[in-house]
């Protein structure tokens, strides 16, 4: 669950609040209606001192993104990202970089003195807005469909406050909802939330507690804001008090119980950031296996939110699929490969052991065992790329082979190309970088160095241990051997000088 079960929840200790209603009027929420104007505000500027990380909380990871990025994208498929403000705090600026891609709107939080105390932030930001969703940016989990909940309910009760709880297996730590009754029937009225210490035994035994997600209508909540106090241990100003000084104030402050008490876990230790990334990881592999894709002990595999997986395609224990990484139908991935931020045509065959990474790897294409496709690496339909051979920057044209043991950096290679093993690509001079061009039905044989830049002309042949530092004619032969000696009788002549050696 998140932060609001111990820390932000120490607020429910503190008692209701009286509140003048000369001042604050007493009366009921304004009615909302659907064209209404609705934002969402994500706080986002904890330190997460529990994680023990000099780095902003809400950009640790899970499922490859950052904790942050989880929730402003179900966000985004609720409210246009204009509407969408995450209150920043601890290294804003890393926060910002972060997330200025998705189009959202920030709210510097200075000092971090509350949940309560971000509100008072971005007041000017939600001011003009209706009414409003406060979700937390350590709470990855939370699914546009629930937002879509909690909006709509609050707007059907005409709430003050609308509070998302849940009912976790083991509600200990967490502060308890106590809902009003009428009739002797239990209503969706909160009537008060209560921190464990201070709750009777009655109330332990309840099991609905606070997520720390709420709606709220803005004109009672900011009518009250200044009401809060940082009466409490950690002097600060808690959103969870306004639950009480709405009440107080004769405003409606309602309760939505989550339809999965693990959409709002929160990410407060080491130990629940690895155990939400394991559960996300678990939704996404049963997501691709739902769709025709094979996964032989999905618990042993780490696959990203956003990789994509064709149907037919096979992917064996311990691999790991990261990144934006897409792959077409009927692969196989082989264990222990590591496939990030690539895009795998149909058929492609990937065998055990292999490290891709933003690479294109065409229809047809066998990558491994043990091959390195760093960035750039560009594998054509029908293409072979054998046992430790590096690609970077290279294109391996169609029906060419690379089996064994060679290194291809800034090279063109062409269709129907063998390179033998052991050959390189010498693509460095110390300063800069140099091309290697080799075109269709090129035969490089094994041990050749490449002296770049270089380019072998269709149809040519490099004899092996060859060392090539000038281009080569198309249909020529290159060789570059020094001349071979046989001196008859040295190695028995060596072997009878040890053995004298020896015998003295």
């Amino acid at each position: 669950m998140p932060n609001t079960g111990k820390s932000r929840l120490a607020s429910s200790k503190a008692p209701a609040r009286r509140v003048n209603r000369k001042t604050s009027g007493g009366s009921p929420s304004p009615g909302l209606h659907a064209e209404s104007k609705f934002a969402i505000a994500i706080l986002a500027a904890g330190k997460g001192t529990r994680l023990k990380s000099r780095h902003p909380k809400v950009l640790h990871r899970i499922g490859g993104r950052p904790l942050l990025e989880h929730v402003v994208r179900a966000a985004r498929q609720v409210v246009d990202p204009t509407d969408i403000f995450a209150v920043i705090g601890r290294e804003a600026e890393r926060v910002r970089q972060a997330l200025a891609p998705t189009g959202i709107n920030f709210v510097l939080q200075t000092e971090q003195r509350g949940t309560g105390h971000a509100i008072m932030q971005a007041h000017n930001a939600l001011a003009n807005y209706d009414f409003f969703l406060v979700l937390s940016g350590d709470v990855p989990l939370i699914r546009p469909d629930t937002i879509r909940r909690v909006r709509d309910f609050h707007l059907h009760r005409a709430a003050a406050m609308t509070i998302l709880t849940a009912e976790p297996d083991d509600p200990s730590g967490y502060g308890r909802i106590v809902r009003r009754k009428k009739g002797g029937r239990t209503t969706d009225v909160v009537a008060a939330i209560v921190e464990q210490k201070s709750a009777t035994s009655a109330q332990l035994k309840l099991r609905e507690i606070n997520s720390g997600i709420y709606a709220f209508s803005s004109r009672p909540l900011f009518a009250h804001l200044d009401e809060l106090t940082t009466d409490n241990p950690h002097q600060e100003f808690y959103l969870t008090d306004m639950a009480a000084i709405l009440t107080g104030a004769g405003e409606t402050v309602a309760a939505l119980p989550a339809s999965d008490p693990a959409e709002v876990m929160g990410i407060n230790t080491r130990l629940e950031l690895a155990r939400l990334d394991s559960l996300l990881r678990s939704r996404k592999a049963d997501e691709l296996m739902a769709a025709g894709v094979t996964i032989y002990r999905p618990e042993t595999c780490m696959i990203d939110s956003d990789v994509s997986v064709a149907p037919d395609t096979v992917i064996d224990p311990f691999v790991q699929l990261l990144g934006k990484t897409s792959i077409g139908n009927e692969c196989h991935i082989g264990s222990y490969s590591v496939v990030t931020d690539c895009e795998l045509g149909n058929h492609v065959t990937v065998r055990p052991g292999c490290i891709l990474s933003e690479a294109c790897v065409a229809e047809g294409a066998v990558l491994g065992p043990f091959s390195h496709l760093r960035p750039g690496a560009d594998v054509g339909t029908g293409a072979h790329v054998g046992n430790f051979v590096e690609l970077k920057k290279t294109r391996l044209g169609n029906n060419s082979k690379a089996n064994h043991l060679a290194y291809l950096g800034d090279a063109t290679i062409g269709d129907n190309v063998n390179i033998g093993a052991g050959t390189i690509t010498c693509n460095y001079d110390g300063v800069l970088k140099h091309p290697t061009r080799i075109g269709n039905n090129v035969f490089i044989g094994s041990d050749s160095i490449l002296v770049a830049p270089v380019t072998i002309a269709p149809g040519a042949y490099v004899g092996a241990a060859s060392c090539i530092t000038s281009d080569v004619p198309e249909d020529a032969l290159a060789l570059s051997r020094s001349p071979q000696v046989n001196k008859l009788g040295w190695a028995k002549k060596k072997r009878e000088q040890r053995q004298a050696a020896g015998n003295k």
